[in-house]
């Protein structure tokens, strides 16, 4: 006999069918002569692209309102120092009357409905976050360049880079990505010195960073942390 759970799970499966994407990309060597080997990226796919785009956009909004500090403040008439006595006298001066000199229509008075100090959240389910990371990552699989390099085992230089963006013919003033399994000391030293390049976890992307980057390079050791991590 068929369970109201069962047949719910298999309506939803059937209407939202999750397929595999594997994503083929060309090892770059970061020293020597280019190789034919390739790695491969497997991302599960659900929904429509319009549906994949929607949720990017989601998520990219929730991160920069989570971003907001929201310390900002101002001083209403009643916070302002000063003002308890009153300017003039009611009648007879021949001006318009006045309380307090820290009336919002004096200059150094309060400020009318200025802005407080606020909590700015916006909540996106973990599932959610995981399908606009990963439908992102297809949406950048044309600037996507993998390298195969150990950064723990040698002091890697500026130079090296230098050289390996002006091999891919990438311009210094395009934002440039790189994302590693670990943040190595040697590999931070060496890009520190190019403002254009920055550095992220595999296992913590930045879906803004990703977003607004012109080229990606990501280490071979990190494909299968993001497999991991990101296909929920």
């Amino acid at each position: 006999m068929i369970t109201f759970l069962d047949f719910y799970k298999r309506l939803t499966e059937e209407s939202n069918p999750r397929k595999d994407k594997v994503l083929t990309f060309p090892i770059k060597p970061l020293v020597g002569v280019d190789t034919k080997e390739t790695a491969t990226l497997t991302l599960q796919v659900k929904g429509r692209q319009e549906t994949e785009n929607y949720i990017i956009y989601r998520a990219y909004i929730a991160q920069r309102i989570n971003k907001r500090q929201g310390t900002v403040s101002t001083l209403t008439r009643a916070e302002v120092r000063g003002g308890g006595r009153k300017p003039w006298r009611q009648k007879g001066t021949g001006r318009a009357r006045a309380g307090s000199n820290r009336s919002p229509l004096w200059r150094g008075g309060g400020v009318s409905f200025g802005p407080k100090p606020k909590l700015y959240s916006n909540k996106l389910n973990r599932k959610e976050w995981q399908l606009a990371v990963r439908s992102l990552i297809m949406l950048k699989e044309p600037i996507i360049k993998v390298i195969n390099h150990d950064f723990s085992s040698l002091d890697i230089k500026t130079k090296v880079f230098i050289n390996l963006f002006k091999d891919c013919n990438i311009n210094f003033s395009q934002k440039i990505t790189f994302i590693v399994p670990k943040i190595e000391e040697s590999l931070f030293k060496a890009t520190r010195n190019i403002k254009t390049v920055k550095l992220m976890r595999a296992d913590t992307l930045n879906l803004t960073t990703i977003l607004q980057s012109d080229h990606l390079f990501i280490m071979k050791d990190s494909l299968k942390i993001i497999e991991e991590t990101y296909n929920g």
